[in-house]
């Protein structure tokens, strides 16, 4: 005969029978939560495309705003590219890909070199923050001039004048040459080391009385690495520069320091071209700037 059941069994046997309760309990609630949520869902769903038609939330092209560009940029960049965004159709602040498509619109078209951020606020208006990229050098082929930036990418011709295109530094005519789409860079590399040297000369060029940079004649069949340019003025002197600086610190400071000695000579002269007229210089030696003796018929600068 078993004795009387002991209090902890009683208490073990009580919370079994509780559980065994609560467990159809919980999962008819769980059931009727996710019916529910299903129930919300499914409301959400149908009057989805009405909250985010509603005015309040539909962004208008005026409501959208960017970096305002540099002078020599004469596209209306957000208005091209707002109007391609809509063309595909209304945009609404809520949309969870607005910043995205904002970005990649942007990032797209040939003027911006970097989309720093898209700030959404409310009611629906877009704030969009960018870097524009700035000419540096024009390339002449055999039917005009086409603008390039610092890092040898094609922009828009449109944007310029031929009075305007002439302010520039200009690449000398290289050959047949296919340019890329504009907003792409050049795959010439003749093209892209000439750009990085005049992206150091831009702002001294006409201050220099530069007219165009040129190959020099024993880099005419070489890689890019070992390219070397010289520099032309209208009167036909020739600066012999050496290789176009690259993206290192040190070939920046090089390149900088060759253009230091350019400016002290022309400032000391009154000209870079000789007192009987042209003359060659040569800035690959670093301790000054050596005038070489013309020892051939100077050749004659395009216009």
């Amino acid at each position: 005969m078993s004795g009387p059941e002991k209090p902890a069994a009683k208490s073990e046997a009580s919370r079994a029978r509780r559980a065994k309760r609560l467990v159809p309990r919980l999962f008819v609630g769980l059931l009727v939560l996710g019916m529910c949520a299903g129930g919300v869902w499914a409301l959400w769903q149908r009057v989805r495309k009405d909250v985010y038609a509603a005015p309040r939330h539909v962004v208008q092209a005026e409501a959208v705003s960017a970096t305002p560009p540099p002078a020599w940029i004469r596209t209306d960049i957000k208005a091209e590219v707002v109007r391609d965004i809509f063309l595909a159709g209304p945009v609404s602040d809520l949309d969870e890909d607005l910043g995205e498509r904002f970005y990649e619109a942007f990032a797209a078209h040939p003027w911006v070199a970097k989309v720093v951020r898209v700030t959404k606020r409310s009611p629906a208006v877009v704030q969009v923050d960018l870097v524009y990229r700035r000419p540096v050098l024009m390339v002449r082929v055999h039917d005009g001039l086409l603008p390039v930036d610092g890092e040898g990418v094609q922009l828009l011709t449109a944007d310029f004048s031929p009075l305007e295109a002439g302010r520039y530094p200009r690449l000398a005519e290289i050959g047949s040459v296919t340019p890329p789409p504009a907003g792409t860079r050049w795959a010439d590399s003749r093209v892209v080391a000439a750009a990085r040297l005049a992206a150091v000369l831009i702002d001294t060029w006409q201050e220099l009385g530069l007219h165009q940079i040129g190959l020099a004649a024993e880099s005419a069949h070489v890689q890019a690495s070992t390219l070397d340019f010289d520099l032309l003025t209208k009167a036909g002197t020739r600066v012999h520069w050496g290789p176009a600086p690259g993206p290192g610190a040190d070939e920046q400071a090089a390149a900088a320091d060759k253009l230091s000695r350019l400016r002290h000579y022309a400032a000391e002269h009154g000209t870079l071209d000789g007192a009987r007229g042209p003359q060659d210089l040569d800035l690959r030696d670093p301790h000054g700037v050596r005038a070489v003796p013309r020892t051939a018929a100077v050749p004659k600068t395009e216009g």
